[in-house]
């Protein structure tokens, strides 16, 4: 089970993903005060559709090339706006050819008192990642883990902010890594809000990170899914999962806008499902 970002860049997981990302940003912005986002698993920024990795799995044509090439409905396009305006940002011919990934999307949304905090584990994405960021000084990249960051990052000086979470499920344990993760973190800054990427591909797996999560006594916790298949045998990835850690207070409304119109566009023959349910309220 292998998530790393190029191969998957532009999917039906990525578009739900980063509508989020940006609905989020979005409400920190609507205060004058700073913030700092610090995304843990950043990969390399910029993604070529064209490039062998995406066109190996061609993931983005039933994703965001689905969602440019279609639209959606009034009121789920203004909520979507700011995001596809960073996806034509870096396609200015108006050809779909790159994909940015959540630090640029992050960057194309900052005001100049924000900051970002990059951070890749990966040697080469990282250098990769700190070269798409040449020269800018709001952002800071960093070859690092990104789970000991939640250690050792935290709480930002801004006091406001994001911690991303989008790990690569490259190895197993992932799922019992974001519940520590989440634990260390929200210790640190109770204050701060959260948002964990995960797929779903086992359904009695996410069941249990889900019942992992509740035991913790977090409070403020969100659960955001869009599945586009059913579960088969052998598993396969049929959905995509955010969990959201003090959600601002319009982000489940402006979902309940946005996937009824993704779940029927980006589903296999218009089949998607979704939810949205606390796991913990306050």
């Amino acid at each position: 089970m292998n998530y790393r970002h190029a191969f998957h860049a532009g999917n039906f997981a990525d578009v739900v993903k980063h509508l989020i990302l940006v609905r989020i940003l979005d409400y920190l912005k609507r205060k004058p005060a700073a913030f700092r986002v610090l995304d843990t698993h950043a990969g390399v920024g910029l993604y070529d559709l064209e490039g062998d990795q995406a066109e190996r799995t061609g993931e983005w044509h039933e994703g965001i090339a689905r969602l440019v090439q279609t639209g959606l409905p009034p009121a789920a396009a203004e909520l979507a706006k700011p995001y596809l305006d960073s996806v034509k940002a870096q396609n200015p011919d108006g050809q779909l050819r790159f994909y940015p990934g959540s630090p640029l999307i992050t960057r194309s949304l900052l005001r100049e008192q924000d900051r970002l905090f990059a951070l890749e584990l990966h040697p080469a994405d990282a250098e990769a990642l700190r070269e798409n960021f040449a020269g800018d000084f709001q952002t800071r990249v960093t070859h690092l883990d990104g789970w000991a960051a939640l250690g050792t990052h935290l709480p930002p000086k801004e006091k406001r902010g994001l911690v991303l979470i989008d790990p690569p499920f490259e190895e197993k344990g992932e799922f019992s890594r974001m519940v520590a993760g989440l634990i260390k973190g929200h210790r640190r800054w109770p204050g701060g809000i959260f948002a964990f990427w995960y797929p779903i591909k086992e359904p009695s797996e996410v069941e249990s990170f889900v019942a992992d999560l509740r035991a913790t006594g977090i409070p403020k916790i969100l659960r955001i899914e869009l599945t586009i298949r059913a579960p088969s045998t052998p598993a396969r990835l049929f959905g995509t999962g955010m969990i959201v850690v003090n959600p601002p207070y319009a982000l489940e409304q402006d979902m309940r806008t946005l996937l009824p119109p993704l779940a029927a566009l980006l589903a296999d023959e218009g089949r998607g499902e979704f939810k949205i349910e606390w796991v913990a309220g306050e």
